[in-house]
């Protein structure tokens, strides 16, 4: 019987936060928007529902934020995070590894989807489109590493098969992390032993 060869290493990078500049365009989209409400600076997110840390700032406010990143243009006007293109584009490279960018639509998804394909189209290549997984429900999807900026990501698989590897962005800078989760500073940090050190075990 032929021996059935081993699958290549998998690698899931979310979009929001991970590759596109959430933060920052929400925060540019609502000082245009909203000139005269009070906001949020970077330095001062917590919390990774930005429209609840706005609610909690005053209650209009929260639908306000929301009515920022739910308007058309949003999602393809961000801005890349900066090294996140040329780190995707070299992990690609990599001798048996698959790389997926695996992200959650929006529930008011009628812009927010195909703004993210075009947004993947217009900075990694048409090519690279399939490689774009859209899911509520991360932990369905089987992979070794999962590079996300949320602090938990749960789903129904209770013990999914990759390792989370928190992305530092302005919401979660603040947290310490529980032995054994790891953090990636930036995209100009050593992702490469991350996952030569994940390979390796």
């Amino acid at each position: 019987m032929a021996c059935r060869a081993a699958r290549p290493f998998r690698v899931l990078v979310d979009m929001d936060g991970v590759l596109a500049d959430f933060e920052g365009g929400l925060l540019r989209g609502f000082l245009a928007s909203y000139p005269g409400d009070p906001h949020i600076e970077l330095t001062e997110r917590r919390g990774f529902s930005a429209r609840e840390q706005y609610r909690c700032l005053r209650e209009d406010l929260g639908d306000k934020a929301a009515s920022v990143y739910e308007s058309p243009g949003f999602f393809l006007g961000l801005d890349p995070i900066p090294a996140a293109i040329e780190a995707i584009q070299e992990m690609v490279q990599m001798p048996n590894t698959d790389v997926f960018i695996c992200t959650s639509p929006l529930r008011r998804y009628e812009y927010c989807i195909p703004e993210k394909y075009s947004w993947i189209e217009k900075h990694l290549g048409p090519g690279f489109v399939e490689r774009l997984i859209l899911t509520r429900d991360k932990t369905v999807v089987s992979a070794d590493l999962l590079f996300d900026d949320k602090d938990v990501v749960t789903g129904v698989e209770p013990n999914p098969s990759w390792e989370h590897i928190l992305f530092s962005c302005c919401h979660n800078r603040h947290l310490k992390l529980q032995t054994p989760q790891r953090r990636l500073e930036s995209w100009t940090d050593d992702w490469r032993a991350i996952l030569e050190s994940k390979r390796s075990r």
